[in-house]
């Protein structure tokens, strides 16, 4: 089956299904079983496919991280790139996930047991699953438990950072807000009326085992299964990517100016009621849209400027994590031995 991503949808960041495995190891270390029927046949050692600053990434890890990309693809009925362009796509998010984890350490930054068992429960909870039956879809994944746990405190270390480098660089002024406000609102004052819409969506992402070609494809093909009088609903939980949705038939709710990307907002802007667009391209992938309803709603000037600073801050924290990993990318010592 296929499980909900384990923490904060999009933007973002780790746009694998599920958590990925990146353990750290120092040293090369022989195969965890020794062959005691064969005792004159020597074991595979593991080897060092990436130095990453003061840190490694082995063969043994990135082998793990493709067998999970694999079993993705496969349940997904993808295709996949050649298997040294995969394993380079794989291997640079790893290193990029590696120098954070490292900004982490350096910054003491730890997530204790009770943030953790907090995080896999609710996790679990957004699955609608008991803490055992989600152990068990697990298992049934090819995963542990255990494993899950540490991807889950790994990706939250990495958030933790995120949130502490870019948030710092983000800044929205008051100006910025009232020419935002004055712009697509027309007016500001003790009581505004914005327009709020009520639309539904159907994600299809970019990932190492989807190129740009493979996603348009697929998105063609969602819409043109609507087309065809297919269910939103059902369409939505089968083939959207967007898991903070996806369980809910694709709903996003009433959204208002600015909550989302420029490109997602101007193509539901340019839909009628029940309209379906075609596949709209954003930096997250390819969305299918479609609006089921608008209305006026009048917003108290306090609230008005907190929701729009907010979504100004997001798209600008969006675009600043991408610009802000390239950074720490190219300011680390790397050294690829594929």
């Amino acid at each position: 089956m296929k499980l909900r991503k384990t923490l904060f949808a999009r933007a973002t960041l780790l746009s694998l299904g599920g958590a990925l495995a990146l353990c750290m190891a120092a040293a090369v270390s022989l195969s965890a079983q020794a062959q005691t029927s064969a005792p004159t046949e020597r074991q595979p050692l593991d080897s060092v496919v990436a130095v990453v600053n003061d840190g490694v990434i082995m063969r043994s890890e990135l082998d793990n991280r493709l067998a999970q990309v694999e079993r993705q693809a496969q349940s997904r009925g993808e295709s996949l790139p050649s298997r040294q362009q995969l394993e380079s796509q794989v291997l640079e998010r790893m290193v990029v996930e590696e120098i954070q984890l490292q900004m982490a350490r350096d910054a003491n930054i730890t997530i204790d047991d009770t943030e953790l068992n907090r995080q896999v429960r609710a996790i679990a909870e957004s699955n609608n699953m008991s803490l055992d039956e989600f152990a068990d879809a697990v298992e049934a994944d090819g995963m542990t438990l255990a494993s899950v746990r540490e991807d889950v405190r790994r990706e939250m270390l990495i958030r933790r950072v995120q949130q502490r480098q870019v948030g710092s660089r983000v800044n929205v002024s008051d100006s910025e807000v009232d020419r935002y406000l004055s712009q697509q609102m027309g007016q500001v004052g003790e009581e505004a009326v914005i327009q709020e819409t009520r639309a539904r969506h159907v994600l299809i992402e970019l990932t190492p085992t989807r190129g740009e070609n493979q996603a348009r494809a697929q998105a063609e093909e969602v819409r043109e299964r609507l087309a065809q009088g297919e269910d939103f609903a059902t369409v939505a939980r089968e083939m959207s990517d967007d898991d903070g949705s996806a369980l809910n038939g694709g709903n996003l709710g009433w959204l208002r100016p600015g909550q989302t990307v420029p490109a997602f907002e101007e193509a539901m802007s340019g839909l009628s009621i029940n309209q379906i667009s075609e596949p709209v391209r954003s930096q997250f992938g390819y969305h299918v849209i479609e609006v089921l309803d608008r209305r006026q709603q009048d917003v108290t000037q306090e609230a008005q400027r907190e929701e729009v600073r907010q979504a100004i801050f997001q798209r600008r924290a969006n675009q600043e994590l991408e610009t802000w990993q390239q950074q720490i990318r190219s300011q680390a010592f790397v050294d690829i031995r594929l």
